[in-house]
């Protein structure tokens, strides 16, 4: 065969894809023309779960996994926004990781809103500005994030999702190396990228920002500045990257909650969320920890956080193994309930599987 051959037999199949997607399309327009009209949540997270194994199942190659998930994500983003037009809210500016974690879930097709806090992301999902937000929750290096779990403590919004997202980070600049004078990124940034820091610029001076992408913008107006971002941002910012993947540890990854008001049914392969409340008497952990030991129910974290309702008054959050309507985390969270002041239970979602 020639060239031509090849090109024109591209084509065709080019041709059919195009129809067989139109085709898919329609059928999701119906399906969200069927939710609405229900009451059913538009984005579902178990659906989701389903298709990538499915379609994932079906890859006889040569198209590698990744490749194939990227453009399917793609596919589901286009029916969603048929479905219904969705506005995702996310911890910005533009560029952050949150925002890339957010375009890695839900893809190009629906539109985004960055906030200036994470507490703000919170208030646009539960005043219905937004249908869903994307947070912070936890790095592999520097634990969990403060202000997330603050706001954990008094929302009504659920977790129906979780992202896990590789972290790499870049030294980007207008400048050499050797010119830079000051560098710009978050406090948390210069944690993970000690080393790399202390044998190549251990004595420019380190200026904390409240986000990578703000830093990125300052290296870009400001003479002999270096930031410390996602590759992004150098893209949006027409920096050059001098260094790339400086952070410490190869398995740098920070996990996402996204936000919304219904929970997603079971899928087999779940994590549940909760907040417990206790009485501050001797024993009152080792109690909440038997329900698991005795149920089989695996606890994956456990965090003490201060509840700053009273003075020296904490809470625990608790990840586990399992959805909450599962037979053995049900009776679990049913024993647990028995011994907390209070309990919550903040989602239970699908397990995410790193980028």
């Amino acid at each position: 065969m020639s060239l031509n051959d090849f090109r024109a037999k591209i084509d065709a199949l080019d041709a059919q894809i195009v129809e067989a997607l139109n085709e898919r399309a329609a059928v999701a327009a119906e399906i969200g023309r069927w939710k609405q009209k229900n009451g059913v949540p538009i984005y579902s997270p178990q659906r989701e779960r389903k298709v990538y194994e499915k379609v994932l199942g079906l890859n006889g190659g040569p198209l590698q996994d990744s490749a194939l998930r990227a453009i399917y994500r793609e596919i589901m983003s286009g029916a969603l926004a048929l479905e219904k037009p969705l506005t995702i809210c996310y911890l910005g500016p533009d560029g952050t990781f949150t925002h890339q974690a957010a375009l890695g879930k839900f893809g190009a097709s629906v539109e985004y809103h960055p906030a200036k806090s994470i507490d703000s992301v919170f208030t646009e999902v539960a005043m219905a500005r937004a249908d869903y937000g994307v947070v912070p929750i936890e790095n592999t290096t520097e634990g969990s994030v403060s202000d997330t779990l603050d706001m954990f403590i008094d929302t009504k919004l659920q977790i129906c999702s979780e992202i896990l997202l590789p972290i790499h980070h870049n030294l980007m600049a207008k400048c050499r190396l050797h010119e830079i004078e000051r560098v710009y990124s978050k406090p948390q940034v210069y944690g993970q990228c000690k080393t790399w820091l202390q044998n190549y610029l251990a004595n420019v001076p380190k200026v904390d920002v409240d986000s990578t992408t703000r830093a990125a913008q300052i290296a870009r107006d400001e003479a002999h500045a270096a930031a410390i971002a996602h590759r992004e941002a150098a893209h949006l910012y027409e920096l050059e990257i001098l260094a790339d993947h400086i952070e410490d540890h190869p398995h740098n990854a920070t996990r996402f909650f996204v936000l919304g008001k219904d929970m997603p049914g079971p899928t087999g392969s779940d994590k549940t969320s909760i907040m417990c409340f206790l009485k501050n008497r001797a024993g009152a952990l080792v109690e909440i920890l038997l329900p698991f030991k005795e149920h089989d129910v695996n606890l994956t974290q456990l965090v003490p956080w201060p509840t700053k309702r009273r003075a020296w008054d904490y809470c625990f959050f608790i990840d586990l193994e399992g959805h909450c309507e599962d037979t053995l985390v049900k009776k679990t969270l049913a024993e647990l309930e028995e011994l907390c002041v209070e309990m919550k239970i903040l989602g239970s979602y699908p397990k995410a599987e790193a980028e």
